[in-house]
Parts: C-alpha cells; sequence; structure tokens
C-alpha cells in the first residue's frame, strides 16, 4: 500500500514475438510491434525516474527533498490521471535528464558535456508539468536553470532566484472551469510572476506542429533535448522560424507511404532544431531521447522525408536494443562505414545498415511514385546507391564475429531483403551515377583513414 500511495505505478514487462522481431528486421514493423517499443520506452523511462527518486531520497544533496517532493506529487498526479503522467515521464528529454542525474560526474558513453543542475531534484519541474497538463492542484517548489524555471514538455518560465514556486489546479466550476497554473520567484526585492500559457509574458512555451497524423513539440529550450557531440541547436526560435520547421515538415508528410508515416507518428514526438553543418544539413537520433529527432532546415520535401524515415529507423533500433542485445561488448575493431567520415565499431556500423537499408526502400519507392522526373531519377541513383552500400554492410558485420546469435538472425533478415533488392533492375545511368558516388566517398575515406582491410570491405 505505501508503494501506490508514495510512487508511480512501477514498468511492466516487454518482450516481441518472433515475428515482430522479423518484421523489424526486414525494416519495417506493423503498429503492434511499433506500440511495442514505445511502450518499452516508457517503462525504462518509469525505472530510470524511479532510480533518481532513491538518489533523492539519499538525502545527499541540500535540495534533495524537492526531488523526494516531486516523485510524491507524480504519485498523485498519476493516480488521478494516468495519461498526463506517463505522457510527462515518457517525454525524451526526461530519459535523458535522469540519465545524466544517475550517472553523476562519470561520463556517459556519448561523452557529451553535461548540461546544468542535473540533480534529483529536477523530479519536482518534472511533477509540476504533469501536475498542471493533469489539472491538478498543487503547489511545488521547483529548481531555477540559468534564467528560467524549465517544465519538461511545457515549456519555460522566466525565474530569479535558485527555485520557483509552481502553483496549478482548476479555477471555475463544471464547464467554465479552466486549467491555471503559475510560477513564482523571487524575494520582496526581485518578485517575478509568470502565468504559464501561450503569449503570456515570461512564458515560452513548446511550439506544436503538425503534419497530417503527426504531431510534434519543436523543442528549443530544453538542454537536454538532445545529448550528443556532434551538432548545434540553434536555441530559441523567432515564430517565423519555427512556421519554418511547420511548413518543411507539412510538405515532407504526402511523400512517405502509409506505412512510414504511421511509423513515424508514432515514434517521433519532438524536433530539436539545429543549425546547419559546414557540410549542410544535418539530423541526428539519440539513444538517451526516444522519440526525438534533432534536424537543421531541410533542403526540399523529398530530403526532408527521407530524413524522417532515416532517423525513425535510427529510433526502432534503438528501441530495440533495449529489449534484445544484437552486438557483443566493442573489441576494438573499427570499419568502414560508407555513409561516414570515420570508422566505426560494430554496433555503429548495424545502426548506419539499418537506418540506410530504410533509405534505399523509401528511394525504391519514390522512383516509381514520385510525379517529378527528376525525382525519379534520383530514387534510382539513391535505391541503387544504398542498397549495395547496405549489404556490404550486412555481410561484413556477419564476417566480423561481432554479433550475438539474435544479431546474426537480425542481420541476415536484412541481407536477405538487400539481396531481394538488388535484383531489381535500375537504369544504367542511374546505376553508374550510383558507383561513382560510392567510389568517391570510399577513396575520400581512405585518403583520410587509410585502406580498408579487405575483410572489412564488404
Amino acid at each position: 500500500m505505501s508503494q501506490q500511495t508514495n510512487a508511480p505505478a512501477g514498468p511492466r514487462h516487454h518482450s516481441l514475438s518472433a515475428d515482430q522481431f522479423t518484421a523489424l528486421a526486414r525494416g519495417g514493423g506493423d503498429p503492434d510491434t511499433i506500440a511495442q517499443l514505445v511502450e518499452a520506452q516508457r517503462s525504462k523511462h518509469m525505472i530510470l525516474v524511479s532510480k533518481v527518486a532513491e538518489l533523492a531520497r539519499s538525502g545527499q544533496r541540500p535540495d534533495d527533498a524537492l526531488g523526494v517532493t516531486g516523485y510524491q506529487l507524480l504519485a498523485q498526479v498519476q493516480r488521478q490521471d494516468p495519461a498526463a503522467a506517463a505522457e510527462v515521464i515518457s517525454y525524451p528529454s526526461v530519459g535523458a535528464w535522469a540519465l545524466r542525474v544517475i550517472w553523476g560526474d562519470t561520463p556517459g558513453p556519448d561523452d557529451y558535456p553535461a548540461p546544468p543542475s542535473t540533480r534529483p531534484s529536477g523530479l519536482a519541474a518534472i511533477a509540476a508539468a504533469a501536475a498542471i497538463k493533469a489539472g491538478v492542484e498543487a503547489e511545488i517548489e521547483v529548481p531555477v536553470l540559468g534564467a528560467g524555471a524549465l517544465l519538461p514538455s511545457l515549456g519555460a518560465a522566466e525565474a530569479v532566484g535558485g527555485t520557483a514556486v509552481v502553483s496549478t489546479g482548476l479555477s471555475g466550476t463544471g464547464r467554465s472551469s479552466t486549467r491555471e497554473a503559475e510560477v513564482r520567484s523571487g524575494t520582496r526585492h526581485e518578485r517575478r510572476r509568470v502565468r504559464v500559457g501561450p503569449g503570456n509574458p515570461g512564458w515560452r512555451e513548446l511550439r506544436r506542429a503538425e503534419a497530417g497524423s503527426l504531431t510534434v513539440l519543436i523543442d528549443d529550450l530544453d538542454p537536454f533535448g538532445m545529448p550528443a557531440p556532434d551538432g548545434e541547436p540553434t536555441g530559441r526560435l523567432t515564430a517565423a522560424q519555427a512556421a519554418e520547421f511547420r511548413a518543411m515538415l507539412r510538405a515532407a508528410w504526402p511523400i512517405l507511404s502509409p506505412a512510414r508515416a504511421a511509423q513515424s507518428a508514432a515514434i517521433v514526438r519532438v524536433i530539436v532544431p539545429y543549425r546547419a553543418s559546414e557540410l549542410g544539413h544535418i539530423s541526428i537520433t539519440s539513444s538517451q531521447v526516444f522519440g526525438t529527432v534533432a534536424m537543421s532546415r531541410q533542403p526540399g520535401a523529398y530530403t526532408c522525408a527521407e530524413t524522417l524515415v532515416h532517423e525513425t529507423q535510427h529510433l526502432k533500433l534503438y528501441a530495440l536494443l533495449d529489449l534484445v542485445a544484437l552486438t557483443r561488448p566493442d573489441d576494438g575493431q573499427r570499419y568502414y562505414a560508407p555513409w561516414r567520415r570515420d570508422p566505426r565499431p560494430a554496433s555503429g556500423l548495424l545502426q548506419g545498415a539499418y537506418a540506410f537499408m530504410g533509405v534505399s526502400g523509401f528511394w525504391r519507392e519514390q522512383r516509381h511514385t514520385a510525379p517529378e522526373p527528376e525525382i525519379r531519377h534520383r530514387g534510382h541513383v539513391e535505391f541503387a546507391r544504398w542498397r549495395e552500400n547496405a549489404a556490404a554492410v550486412a555481410d561484413t558485420l556477419l564476417r566480423s564475429g561481432q554479433l550475438t546469435n539474435a544479431g546474426v538472425t537480425f542481420v541476415e533478415t536484412m541481407a536477405e531483403v538487400l539481396g531481394e533488392w538488388r535484383r531489381e533492375p535500375v537504369p544504367g545511368d542511374a546505376l553508374a551515377r550510383a558507383r561513382r558516388d560510392s567510389d568517391r566517398h570510399l577513396d575520400q575515406w581512405q585518403a583520410d583513414n587509410g585502406q580498408v582491410p579487405r575483410s572489412h570491405a564488404g
């Protein structure tokens, strides 16, 4: 009884059937399979948040009491509105934040700079956001990060001092009742009072973007939004820049096949705006923020659609790897990846092969369905290039000795699909262009990194 009273309900067991595993290995996954992956990630977040609560209960930090109170409020919200609690706990950046708290001063696997204030007291802000979504009446003290009180999945309020107080609940009665919340901070010498809601002074909301069945938040505030060393977030977008991201997604969405659109809509919850790199547009995902895609503005609708496919593949594989080990511990070997400038371990090679298998499948469709002749030609080139490269990498993986038994089965299934695709005819000029592009990449890679070992060349 005390567990039910003082802590959110725990995670449940998750597994995939053999048919679901095979469908994922073939690059797909029906709605039930994708739902299993999504639910497993929600359970993962529950585990991470409960681990942070254990750290808060240790009382080793002066503000640990905020985390304990936050965890208790989360339990209350979950009893009254389980969906609202789950929506905030499973918000992608909450996972990255929790991992950083648990790791403490130990570097994480991606070796990215730790954002500020990675302390268990942040549970209070998570609980405040959940209470606001649920309309639960509460008052809770939350930490201030920089110049604001960040409420994950909602936005940030201007605040002064080390902490702020979030008050939330319903005002009015019956149908006239409304959800209200405010953030108070400061002393009698400098007070701040910010009402939570779009357009209110001092409040910066996370803006929503919708495209067909896709609904995402454009998160340009959360320092844990994309825990990766590559790329640079834009920071807060102007209203016009946010509108450009919405337009970009709306233009890309109709290009996706119904199956691919359904997968992305079920998985992708957050877009983190990034600056383009010196090499052009960029997109990133991370296992720490399932459901988030960081991307710069894409140069066209088809490129944006391809990016959504590519990154959704990564996210599917990240979620699968939390359920099934596909690679063995890194043995130090590094391999040629036809889509990277640097040598990659087997785990990275598998991620790339799976993502570009998805890219190849996307262009396999577009070479026949795109209305524009130049896009159909591009589809032939990209399909030919990436089916060959993904197949070569699959072969390298199968010979690497770095796959588990499940990994061998997974990659063999990938190779079977890619083998079928390699038998499909492609116009000669497109095939020649694909080979030139692949050869150019290999030549540059070898100039930068040395000769590819014969056993790694595929």
